[in-house]
C-alpha cells in the first residue's frame, strides 16, 4: 500500500480542485478568457490549500494535547509507584510491620494502606511512615488491628 506524505496529499487536493474549478468554469461562465479561468481556478485552490492547511494544524494539536496527557499520566504512574516502594521499603524496616502484612495502594500520591497490624501503635506508625514519603498527599489506613499480632 502507498503511502502519501502530508505535502503529497495537499497537492494532490489542490490538483483536483484545480481541475474542477476550471471545468466548472468552463460551463458557468463562457465569456472569461482562459487566464481568468485559471486565476479563478488559482484562488480557488490556495483556498483549499489554507483550509487543509487549518486542518492539518488542528489536528497536529490534538495529537499534541494528547500525547501530553498520556505523558502526564505516566508520570503520574512512576510517582505513584515510587511512593508505594519507599512506603513498602519503610515498612520493611519495622520489625512489627512487614510489606507482606501491609497492602500498599497509591493513586495520584494518595496512599491506602490494608491488612493488619499487630496493635495500635503499630497501625499509628505505619500511617506516619507513609505520611513522612515524599509525594503523598493523604493516607488512608484501613489496617485491621490483629491482636494476635
Amino acid at each position: 500500500m502507498k503511502r502519501f506524505t502530508h505535502n503529497t496529499v495537499i497537492k494532490l487536493l489542490c490538483a483536483a480542485a484545480a481541475t474542477a474549478s476550471l471545468a466548472a468554469c468552463d460551463r458557468q461562465e463562457p465569456d472569461r478568457t482562459a487566464g481568468q479561468k485559471l486565476d479563478g481556478a488559482v484562488a480557488q485552490m490556495e483556498r483549499k490549500a489554507d483550509e487543509v492547511k487549518a486542518d492539518a494544524r488542528a489536528a497536529g494539536q490534538e495529537v499534541r494535547q494528547g500525547a501530553g496527557t498520556a505523558v502526564d499520566a505516566i508520570a503520574d504512574k512512576t510517582k505513584d509507584a515510587a511512593i508505594t516502594t519507599s512506603i513498602n521499603a519503610e515498612l520493611a524496616k519495622d520489625s512489627q510491620l512487614s510489606a507482606l502484612r501491609v497492602d500498599v495502594d497509591t493513586v495520584n500520591g494518595n496512599v491506602t494502606l490494608r491488612g493488619t497490624a499487630p496493635d495500635p501503635a503499630s497501625r499509628d506508625r505505619a500511617t506516619a511512615m507513609a505520611k513522612s514519603v515524599d509525594g503523598v498527599k493523604a493516607v488512608d489506613n484501613q489496617l485491621n488491628v490483629n491482636s494476635k499480632g
